[in-house]
C-alpha cells in the first residue's frame, strides 16, 4: 500500500511517502508561515519524483499534536480533504513513532475516517479590539 505522511505542527514541516513500511522518499522544508502555500506543492513533487500519483495512494498517516494551532489545523485539513476526494483510510498517529504505528494501523485495515487534532492546549485567541 502507497502511504503519504504529513506532520505539520512544527516550522518544519514532513511529508513523507512509504509503500507499506519501506520509506520510499521524505522531506522536511522550513513551512513557518508559508505551510498553506507549499504543502500541496511539496505533496506533487514528492509524488512525481517517484512516479506516483496522488489516485494510487492506499492511505494517509498524519501526525495529530500536540502542536503549533495553525501548523497542524493546515495539515490535518490537507489530510482530511485528500482522503475525503480520494476515500483512501487515515489514521492520526501522536509520539515518536507516529509513522510506525500509523502505517501499521492502516495496513491492519484502522481508519480514524477523520483526523482531529489534539492541541495540548486551548488555542490563545485574543479578543476583538473595538
Amino acid at each position: 500500500m502507497l502511504i503519504l505522511t504529513i506532520r505539520s505542527d512544527k516550522p518544519d514541516a514532513e511529508i513523507g511517502l512509504y509503500n507499506d513500511g519501506d520509506q520510499l522518499g521524505y522531506e522536511i522544508w522550513e513551512a513557518h508561515r508559508a505551510l498553506a502555500e507549499t504543502i500541496h506543492t511539496k505533496i506533487e513533487a514528492l509524488l512525481v519524483a517517484h512516479n506516483q500519483t496522488l489516485q494510487g495512494l492506499g492511505g494517509v498517516v498524519v501526525f495529530r499534536g500536540p502542536g503549533s494551532f495553525t501548523g497542524l489545523r493546515i495539515g490535518l485539513t490537507v489530510a482530511n480533504a485528500l482522503v475525503d476526494s480520494l476515500q483512501l483510510p487515515i489514521t492520526a498517529s501522536a509520539g515518536d513513532d507516529w509513522i510506525k504505528s500509523g502505517i501499521e494501523r492502516l495496513l491492519a485495515g484502522q481508519n480514524d475516517r477523520v483526523a482531529v487534532p489534539e492541541y495540548g492546549a486551548l488555542p490563545n485567541i485574543t479578543a476583538p479590539r473595538k
